[in-house]
């Protein structure tokens, strides 16, 4: 029996120019056609960049609830509406059809005053932000990514301008982050428009993030220090450099709608960050990005103390197979090279790729940035036994960085299987069994 892809009709639109924009135009339209246009009875906010998406949505849902706003949102990670709240379980982080119709038609009957709705370059290549009478567009940044998808970095870059350029034909503001590198472009491609600019060197980001970091520090909690946990409490959002960026933006956007500063200063404080999201248990963090890796080891990386002169970090790292963005691996293994003590190349997601060849294409890159680090890699494709190697490794004072997974609930390998998966849980479970054997 054919496949589905095989079948006529299909053939039809993976095959006639232009079939395939105008199908997904199709449904995009049908959406919002059948659910009575909901977006014009909320105010929607889009976010769309490399990273950050996930957790600038969260701060700013934050600092909303904590203006007494009542919120709706769609991420990857989860969808909310209200006080209602459920993991997003479409496997797409801006899902198609009519869903985005229907998520938006729910949050306007349950009295939501502001729909948050993450913003893919995929989606905006299938038409999925039209239609939505967009009142906000933030980028959080931009990176190389999805190259294979879209055919070169100017095409994924295109993706990004559209959806900003749609939502000032929607009568909407964009935010455009003046810390990343590719700002000025965004810039002087919208001037016409006037976009609204922001930064993590903003006034109200130096003055309220020093009190919001020493009252983090005075509240944190003591540890066994077995790995470097001390420094940050269980499950505590992280106050690195691309945090701050995440937090500039949902600041300026709760100032830009009224919200009191010391409500905004309040929530940022009280965020306890996004789950597999640069989140400590020990470690456990999500990089998808040569940036994002190099942000993450920036972050963590221990510095020596008296009591802990030579403290290591050492990372757990891995590669998306399915023909994803094959470039980044050496890249990637450069990177942890440069900021790691110890590498442990393991399994991310396979898919039908050969899993040792994309642990050989990272170890290249290691290899070829400090041929004396490549001396001490360790390769061991079952995760779960490269969690617990990391944790045998580790002394005191150490810090152990697992990327790739962060809340993903499945490792996928080859043939569409999936193996059940939780991070933080194995890595809790490590540490437990760790300080069980030294105490």
């Amino acid at each position: 029996m054919a496949s589905f892809k095989e079948r006529r009709l299909v053939k039809f639109f993976y095959n006639f120019p232009g079939a395939l924009s105008a199908y997904h135009f199709l449904w995009a339209w049908t959406g919002a056609t059948a659910y009575r246009f909901p977006s014009k009875k909320l105010f929607v906010i889009g976010v769309t960049g490399t990273k950050g998406k996930t957790t600038t949505l969260e701060i700013i849902n934050a600092i909303l609830e904590a203006g007494g706003k009542r919120t709706a949102l769609l991420s990857s990670l989860r969808v909310k509406i209200g006080d209602a709240t459920a993991k997003n379980k479409t496997g797409n982080s801006m899902p198609g059809r009519t869903y985005i119709q229907n998520f938006l038609r729910n949050a306007a009957r349950a009295k939501c005053d502001y729909a948050l709705i993450e913003v893919t370059s995929q989606g905006v290549v299938l038409h999925r932000h039209r239609f939505i009478k967009w009142q906000m567009g933030v980028l959080t940044n931009l990176a190389p990514e999805h190259i294979e998808s879209h055919g070169s970095f100017e095409n994924y870059r295109a993706a990004k301008l559209s959806f900003l350029q749609y939502v000032f034909r929607e009568g909407g503001e964009v935010f455009l982050n003046r810390d990343d590198k590719e700002f000025r472009f965004f810039f002087d491609t919208l001037i016409a428009y006037k976009p609204k600019e922001y930064s993590k060197e903003d006034e109200f980001l130096k003055n309220c993030l020093p009190r919001i970091r020493a009252a983090r520090k005075e509240g944190e909690v003591s540890s066994t220090g077995e790995t470097g946990s001390g420094r940050a409490p269980r499950g505590r959002f992280l106050l690195s450099d691309f945090n701050e960026e995440n937090i500039a933006v949902a600041a300026a956007i709760g100032r830009r709608l009224g919200i009191d500063d010391v409500i905004i200063e309040k929530a940022i404080l009280n965020f306890e960050g996004v789950p597999g999201r640069m989140e400590f248990v020990t470690g456990g963090g999500y990089a998808h990005t040569p940036d994002s890796l190099e942000a993450a080891y920036k972050a963590v990386k221990p510095k020596p103390t008296t009591e802990y002169p030579e403290p290591k970090l050492i990372a757990l790292l891995g590669g998306a197979g399915g023909g994803r963005d094959k470039w980044k691996r050496p890249a990637m293994g450069a990177i942890a090279a440069k900021y790691c003590d110890e590498i442990i190349l393991t399994n991310e997601d396979p898919y039908n790729e050969d899993p040792w060849e994309i642990l050989n294409e990272i170890e290249r890159g290691i290899r070829e940035a400090d041929p004396e680090k490549a001396k001490r890699i360790y390769k061991i494709l079952d995760r779960k036994e490269a969690i617990k190697k990391a944790f045998e490794i580790a002394k005191v004072g150490d810090v152990i960085i697992g990327t790739g997974k962060g809340s993903e609930e499945w490792i996928h390998v080859e043939s569409g299987k999936k193996i059940s998966w939780n991070e933080r849980e194995l890595f809790e479970k490590a540490l437990q069994e760790k300080v069980a054997k030294t105490t």
